[in-house]
């Protein structure tokens, strides 16, 4: 198996579990501060990371430039927008229409790499590209659209332009973050990867914690309260990244974000095996099209 698809399955896992892990702080802090634990508590997480792939692989850090810098703050910026366009998406009543738009941020990425970066895949990734995104936006409408002219009607609502943006948000974020990792002169493009964790994750805790001390500041000491709770999800988001970002060393994004829709299925079998859900036919049948799209994007590889 190549290592940007293990690592970018590992990262749909992590993702799966951070998010599971998240939930139990809403009711312990704002929206704001939610996000700012990730980073706060990833950056430590981050460090020991490279540490220990130092200690067992040997290489040394690579140094940066200005561009490698510029690239970091745009992808880490790019990463709060994503994610605070989504959280507007749902406050239109559409958690499932903003999550599902949101994921064709593989497809969105694919056409900005093709026109920006001249990167080309064959016809047959492509096509994976676009049946395993069908299969998320399937998995995520089903059963609250019925024709094609109600989804074409769905994606013009609030909910969906925000799902949309929030796409191309995490897109460009993503291309920021591959470019950063191909600046960097080092040898070794996993380290590379868990370097740019590094930098990203203190550049968004300034960012998104300078937002909470000038707006929230009252919410600074809970950051700390819940910090049992808090440090899992900064630990579980830093492995998520690190994944993500090694997989994005490694192979265009488009590709990496079409494997990464596996996401969806670990949060299937979460939902059946630990909450005790029962599956939907139409759970089934999206989940293997999201498959049939994976397979079709590493045969075209």
């Amino acid at each position: 198996m190549p290592i940007w698809v293990g690592a970018t399955i590992l990262a749909g896992l992590f993702q799966t579990w951070r998010t599971a892990l998240q939930q139990q702080l809403r009711g312990q802090l704002s929206v704001n501060a939610a996000a700012v634990v990730r980073y706060l508590y990833g950056v430590p997480v981050g460090v020991l990371l490279v540490t220990l792939y130092l200690a067992l692989f040997g290489g040394s850090l690579s140094a940066p430039s200005w561009t490698y810098a510029l690239y970091c703050a745009l992808g880490g910026f790019g990463q709060i927008i994503g994610t605070n366009l989504l959280i507007m998406s749902f406050g239109h009543r559409g958690f499932a229409v903003g999550t599902a738009y949101s994921k064709t941020e593989a497809v969105q990425a694919a056409f900005i790499a093709l026109i920006f970066l001249g990167e080309s895949f064959a016809p047959l990734a492509w096509l994976g590209i676009a049946v395993s995104v069908g299969g998320t936006l399937y998995l995520s409408l089903a059963g609250r659209v019925s024709s094609l002219r109600e989804v074409a009607a769905a994606t013009v609502q609030p909910a969906a332009l925000y799902g949309l943006g929030a796409g191309l948000a995490f897109a460009l974020c993503a291309l920021a973050i591959r470019a950063a990792t191909q600046s960097l002169d080092g040898p070794d493009p996993t380290l590379r990867a868990l370097e740019t964790l590094v930098v990203i994750n203190t550049m968004q805790t300034v960012m998104q914690g300078g937002w909470l001390v000038a707006t929230e500041r009252s919410s600074i000491p809970q950051l700390f309260t819940t910090w049992r709770s808090s440090a899992q999800v900064g630990a579980l988001s830093a492995c998520g990244s690190a994944c993500w970002f090694t997989g994005f060393a490694y192979a265009p994004v488009a590709l990496v974000r079409a494997v990464g829709q596996v996401e969806i299925l670990f949060t299937l079998l979460f939902s059946r095996f630990f909450l005790k859900e029962r599956m939907k036919r139409s759970d089934v049948t999206g989940a293997l099209i999201v498959v049939a799209g994976v397979v079709l994007v590493l045969v075209g590889r």
